[in-house]
């Protein structure tokens, strides 16, 4: 089943589909966790590589991180109460890594349940990485936030674009889309581009705007545990994105 419609079929909270994967009776659950999966595993590769694991190791150690949570039950004892999902995740893979690490050599190695199915690119994954390494010296912690903060900007994305996926509006999203945190250099060269007048390209921006906010506060909405936490969640991703 793709991300797209797993999505769809869970429109809720990260924390109700912890629920739900943590339910191991629930026909939904393998769904529920790989949407997670699907969702995170980027930050969690990211901190295990920064804690010195080499790539296929940082891999297999993650695909074995989701599968060891099904398999003993670590989302059974979440609660939305304790905070941020950003932080149980963390917290999670902290655990897996100081107690469970001889358990994933035995998973890797065929033995016990089998493992979550991912489809990711670590190939390109890698290449984030090497970039983040030549650019930051920070902490596995601190690796694991900004590679958090930035699914949750590839998320935000994904979610708008689905908003301007049909004919003109997909057109004028890609040509829009590269000014969303600022202005066009010029509206009138834009014009030139789409046919639309200034006065409609500055209408158009600014209604995108509009929409990545409020796709970014559903995106974090979703990771928190009550409203009231939104926006001190997303003044701190946009200040670890600009570390």
């Amino acid at each position: 089943m793709s991300p797209e419609v797993r999505s769809a079929r869970f429109v809720t909270t990260r924390w109700s589909l912890i629920l739900t994967a943590a339910d191991l009776e629930s026909p939904d659950a393998a769904s529920a966790l790989s949407t997670l999966c699907d969702t995170y595993w980027q930050p969690v590769y990211a901190f295990i590589r920064r804690r010195g694991r080499p790539p296929d190791d940082a891999r297999d150690l993650t695909q074995a991180f989701f599968a060891r949570v099904l398999e003993k039950g670590y989302f059974q004892d979440a609660d939305r109460s304790r905070g941020r999902f950003r932080n149980f995740l963390l917290a999670a893979l902290q655990h897996f890594l100081a107690n469970e690490y001889d358990a994933a050599v035995a998973l890797k190695r065929g033995g016990g349940a089998p493992h979550q199915s991912l489809s990711f690119d670590s190939a390109d994954e890698e290449r984030r990485f090497a970039v983040a390494v030549a650019a930051h010296t920070e902490t596995p912690e601190r690796s694991y936030e900004r590679r958090w903060a930035l699914s949750v900007l590839d998320q935000t994305m994904v979610r708008l674009a689905a908003r301007y996926r049909d004919g003109e509006r997909r057109v004028l999203f890609a040509h829009l889309q590269p000014f969303l945190l600022g202005e066009p250099a010029s509206y009138a060269a834009l014009s030139a581009e789409t046919g639309m007048t200034e006065g409609a390209l500055r209408m158009a921006h600014h209604r995108l705007r509009k929409h990545f906010a409020a796709s970014l506060r559903e995106i974090v909405a979703e990771t928190v545990e009550d409203a009231t936490a939104v926006d001190e969640e997303i003044r701190y991703l946009m200040t670890v994105v600009g570390r």
